[in-house]
Formats: structure tokens, C-alpha cells, sequence
């Protein structure tokens, strides 16, 4: 099945050989001795994207769903421990380090003296401005972040690297762990390839440290920002303009303040009759049978999903067939102990075409779309890189014209889904029919930076 077919055909004829569609399977697991007061529980939901799937077989979609229930918000909230990065190279000079250092103020203004912050500051090197410690005395590092001057060149790998050593230096199940960094050009002293700042996230994020990149302007390298915070499920975001940085960093901070569960694992036990093939979007370790994932956080403020990919085998026809279990650990911060929650997936094999089409869950299809769309942006992305601009052109048009059968087709009927996973699908849509009128030369640099923001926010269900 093509997913570059529009989505009426992909889903009411495609879909009903593949089981594209399932009926979400929604299983709410509430844990035992909730107190609203001390705990942040963790709603964890399953689906398949139709319940009655064809008894040939192909493919199925599961889509599984997090959300945290109750957090508080107040000053009960867990302590931050954060390690600020900024670039104070010389193309920071003039409106970017004054936006830098203000934005930098204005986190510090949402933080308490039981949060920790260290402030690093680099060039063609790294120095530590204000070493991780309480912050007990605001003067102590808006004075420092007043001292800000730019020049020289950008050691961003350095700068990482210091910032996550200050993070662990005061690491703490009870506190959210974080190195927030700020850059506006190409890492050029030191380690600078992508797949070199993967590296560092992905050893930061085992560690439980996210790394959040914000790139500003035009002249940075976006693989490397956006990599570097996917290995750590971290969040990432293009700030064109010096305005738009102050506007980042105070969603950032929302996003940090509002983190109600931690060091979250998800295991996948998929039954005899299915196979796992991949996670959309995110790396996962498939063993036989088994998919094991980990998120480092989760907020208040947005739910996380993730679609998984599995094969289903030729069976006869038969109801309440066992798709998978799904389980997920977390810490949960505010009582500070790890709780568990589980789900199950069954759905029935029938060749009535009927049944099969009636089983659609178009809250689940609707994140499906997402997924998939987001997939082919990135394929897009590369067709454009190697010089095709007539091949990347053609498939964002045709990503536009799916979401947009997509967006028609879940909005009507019963049980549509939600108005906000179809205003997600609409803004997917723009975003995607806009990119393939700025393809060329001019136009690129942003284009590209815009995109794999978006595609990011997706892939990690980012709240900004």
C-alpha cells in the first residue's frame, strides 16, 4: 500500500487488506492510592487502528497512548535542575546576545531556591559562568548573564558536554534533570557532526538528562540541533528571529515546570499471529516478539503517543484474538515512587468488509496520519538535499492532498476525531503545501529549519 495514495483509498480500500485502521482499544489503568495532593498518575491507553482485521493479513497499526491525569503546578512541583548553554560566539554580536541574555533572565525569573542552574557560556571554549548550585541569590547569575560578550568561534559539542557534567553533579530522582542549549551557527571546534552531538544526547539522555536545542536565525545546523534532542528525548525549536527565542524559552520553561512523570520504559509483549516491524518515528530495541522503548519525561501539558508497525499472519476467522500487552514503568515525581500501569489489545479476524469498515477508530487513524505524513516530510527533505526539487515538490504536494482526505474523512460521521487532532492534521497540511512552494535556493535555509522542527514536534509530541 502506498501511503502517497489519497486517504479515502488508503483507508477504506488499502486499509482493509493492511488493517491500517483499527478501533482503539482505550484501557484506562488508574493507580491504587491515588492522592491527587502527592501523585501524578499516568493514564496509559492502547489501539489498533481497526478491531476486525482481514484474515489475510498485512499490516496493523498500534497506537499507544500516555497521559498524565493530575499534577500539581504550585511550589509543590519538583525541583528543576537545569544547566543553561549559551553561544556567545561572534555571530551572536548585537540583537541575538542581547534576546540570549534576556531570555536567560527571564527562565530564571519562574525558578525558586530549591531549583539548581548552572550557566555555560562558549566560544572556541567553554566557560562555566556560574557553577550548578541553588538558586538562593538571583543576583549572583543575572550579574554573570549581564557579563555575556560575544566573539570567537563555536565549540557547541564542548559546551554540551560541561553543561550535562553541571547537571550531574546535582542529579536527583526527585529533581527533572535538563541542559537547555542555545546556538546560531555550525559547530566548527571540536566534534561537530551530527551524528557525533546523537552520540553525546544519547548518552546524556541514559543518564536522565534531556537536552532541549533552540537554533536561532538561519546559520545553524538543524540535523545536529534536532538529533542531538531526539537521542535524549529532549525538545527542539527554530527561533528565526531574536523575538522569537524570548517567546521559546518561556514555553520551554512551561514545559520543564509542568513535568509530572520520569525515566518512563514501555514494553510491548506482541502475541503469537503478530510481528513487530519498527516504532514510527523513534528508535526502539525488537527482540523476537518484544518492543522496548524509554521517554525521559513526561508533562502536563501534551500527551505522548507513539505508532507502532506490526505484521499480522493469515488466520481464520475468529473473535477476541490477543494483539499484544503493553506495559509501562515511570517515576512518578511527585511521590517520588515508580509506579506501573498495563494494557491489553484483542481484536477480531473477520472477512466482512462491513465489520471491517465499521471497526475504524478515527482518533486512532487520525494519529496514524500524523506518523505517516511526518515520515514523508522527511523523505522529502532528503529528495530535496540530494538536488531533486521536482521530486520534493511532488511529494509534499501529495503529503497536503492525504492529510487533507485525511482531515474530511475523520471529521464526519460518528465518533470523529478530536477537533484538535484535526486542527493538527490542517496545520500538517499547510505546513506541507507551504515547503513545497519554498524549495529553492532562496528560500531553503528556512524552509529546511522549519521543517525539521515540525517534524520533531511530531515525532516527540512536543507541547511548543
Amino acid at each position: 500500500m502506498s501511503i502517497l495514495n489519497p486517504i479515502k483509498t488508503a483507508v477504506m480500500t488499502a486499509a482493509l487488506v493492511f488493517s491500517l485502521s483499527v478501533l482503539a482499544l482505550t484501557v484506562g489503568i488508574f493507580l491504587a492510592g491515588f492522592s491527587p495532593a502527592h501523585a501524578s498518575e499516568v493514564k496509559l491507553s492502547a489501539g489498533l487502528g481497526q478491531s476486525v482485521i482481514p484474515s489475510g493479513g498485512g499490516k496493523v497499526y498500534l497506537r499507544l497512548n500516555l497521559k498524565a491525569l493530575a499534577h500539581e503546578t504550585s511550589e509543590n512541583r519538583p525541583p528543576i535542575n537545569v544547566g543553561l548553554v549559551l553561544d556567545r560566539s561572534g555571530s551572536m554580536r548585537g540583537p541575538r546576545i542581547a534576546a540570549a541574555k534576556e531570555a536567560a533572565r527571564m527562565a530564571l525569573s519562574r525558578l525558586g531556591s530549591d531549583d539548581v542552574v548552572a550557566l555555560v557560556a562558549y566560544n572556541h571554549k567553554v566557560d562555566v559562568l556560574q557553577a550548578a548550585r541553588s538558586l538562593s541569590n538571583h543576583e549572583r547569575f543575572t550579574s554573570a548573564i549581564d557579563r555575556l560578550a560575544a566573539d570567537g568561534r563555536t565549540a557547541l559539542y564542548a559546551g554540551v558536554k560541561e553543561g550535562g557534567r553541571q547537571v550531574e553533579r546535582f542529579m536527583s530522582d526527585r529533581r527533572i534533570n535538563r541542559v537547555i542549549l542555545m546556538s546560531d551557527g555550525l559547530a566548527n571546534v571540536g566534534p561537530s557532526s551530527p551524528a557525533e552531538l546523537a552520540k553525546l544526547g544519547q548518552r546524556l539522555g541514559g543518564k536522565g538528562i534531556s537536552v532541549t536545542t533552540i537554533g536561532l536565525g538561519l546559520g545553524y545546523n538543524e540535523d545536529l540541533m534536532q538529533r542531538l534532542a531526539l537521542a535524549s528525548d529532549g525538545n527542539h525549536a527554530f527561533a528565526e528571529t531574536p523575538d522569537d527565542l524570548i517567546k521559546i524559552f518561556n514555553s520551554e520553561f512551561g514545559d520543564t515546570l509542568s513535568i509530572a512523570a520520569k525515566d518512563i520504559e514501555i514494553i510491548i509483549e506482541v502475541r503469537a499471529g503478530f510481528s513487530p516491524v519498527r516504532v514510527l518515528g523513534r528508535d526502539a530495541d525488537i527482540d523476537g516478539s518484544r518492543i522496548k522503548l524509554r521517554l525521559n519525561q513526561l508533562t502536563a501539558l501534551n500527551e505522548r503517543y507513539l505508532v507502532v508497525e506490526l505484521g499480522a499472519a493469515s488466520s481464520k476467522p475468529t473473535d477476541d484474538v490477543a494483539v499484544a500487552q503493553i506495559e509501562t514503568r515511570y517515576l512518578d515525581l511527585q511521590a517520588g515512587k515508580r509506579r506501573k500501569s498495563t494494557a491489553y489489545v484483542n481484536a477480531s479476524i473477520s472477512d466482512d468488509k462491513a465489520r471491517q469498515e465499521a471497526s475504524r477508530n478515527k482518533q486512532v487513524l487520525s494519529e496514524i496520519t500524523t506518523q505517516i505524513a511526518t515520515e514523508r516530510s522527511e523523505k522529502a527533505v532528503d529528495l530535496r538535499d540530494k538536488g531533486d526539487l521536482a521530486g520534493a515538490r511532488k511529494l509534499l504536494q501529495e503529503n497536503a492532498a492525504y492529510l487533507k482526505s485525511s482531515r474530511q474523512l475523520f471529521a464526519v460521521g460518528a465518533a470523529p476525531a478530536s477537533p484538535k487532532a484535526l486542527k493538527e492534521l490542517k496545520q500538517l497540511e499547510q505546513q506541507s503545501a507551504t515547503a513545497a512552494d519554498n524549495l529553492d535556493a532562496k528560500k531553503w535555509s528556512k524552509t529546511r529549519k522549519s521543517m525539521r522542527y515540525q517534524q520533531h514536534k511530531a515525532k516527540v509530541r512536543q507541547s511548543y
